[in-house]
Formats: structure tokens, C-alpha cells, sequence
């Protein structure tokens, strides 16, 4: 299993895949879109952006060959704003994820590589554009853990 982010990313013999998930015009939700988005691609880290519909994209996502697959999502896990966390998708269940047509659980089992979800807080997920600032430093640390 996977301690952490910083742990993942120095697995440079294998190839990751951040997709970003969410909804950008409800305020914190889109923080997975934002992520995914700052990503830089190189050897050893994919990306790819599907904002609510992951699951139009099953067969993208398993064509690309990936190694491990990091699903990015706004997640309630109950705890102050801006706390993230890197988590098997089959621990996930008891979280709730608030767009989302199907469970990431239940999709995570129809991908073919090990499946993390890299979740965070979000303080506000009410209609609007704007991500809140704390939740833009916790992304902007995430970014720079991925891109180091």
C-alpha cells in the first residue's frame, strides 16, 4: 500500500495517472479539475480531466497503460477544510462523494490498475465558480508534491 502522495511520486518505475473529477460550477468540487489541470506530464505521470463524467471515459483511462490510477475528487471526510488524503478506492466507502452518477468504489472495479483516491475537504460546495482559498493552498501543495 501507499503511505502518502510523496511516496507514490517517488515510485519513478511507475507510471501514474491523475485524473481530475468534479464539478466546476459548484466552488470546491472542481478542486480535482483545478489539480489535474497544473498536472506537467513527464515519464512517469499521466493526466487527464473528466470533471463529473468519469465514467464516459473507462476506456480512455484503461488504454493509457497506467501503472496506478489517482482519482482527484472533493470528499467529505468529515474533517476541517483543506485536509486531503490518499486512500485505496476500497476504503472509501464510508465518504460521500457529492456528484457523482456512480460510486467511485463501485467504478474504481472496472479499471485494471490499483485505484487511490486522492481526496480533500472542500469548505464550500455551494453553486459558483470560485474555489476558497484555503482549499486553493492545500491544492497548490498538491500540485507542487506531484510536479517536485
Amino acid at each position: 500500500m501507499i503511505e502518502n502522495l510523496s511516496s507514490l511520486i517517488q515510485q519513478t518505475n511507475k507510471i501514474k495517472l491523475f485524473v481530475g473529477i468534479g464539478n466546476v460550477l459548484k466552488s470546491d468540487d472542481g478542486i480535482g479539475v483545478f489539480i489535474s489541470k497544473k498536472i506537467k506530464e513527464s515519464a512517469s505521470i499521466q493526466r487527464l480531466t473528466v470533471e463529473v463524467s468519469i465514467e464516459n471515459y473507462l476506456g480512455k483511462i484503461n488504454s493509457l497503460n497506467s501503472d496506478v490510477l489517482i482519482l482527484i475528487d472533493c470528499v467529505d471526510f468529515g474533517k476541517t477544510a483543506g485536509y486531503y488524503e490518499l486512500l485505496p478506492a476500497q476504503k472509501v466507502k464510508d465518504f460521500t462523494f457529492n456528484t457523482h452518477n456512480i460510486s467511485l468504489k463501485k467504478i474504481s472495479e472496472l479499471f485494471k490498475m490499483p485505484v487511490y483516491i486522492l481526496g480533500i475537504q472542500p469548505l464550500n460546495i455551494d453553486f459558483g465558480e470560485d474555489i476558497s482559498e484555503i482549499i486553493l493552498n492545500t491544492a497548490k501543495e498538491i500540485i507542487n508534491i506531484i510536479n517536485q
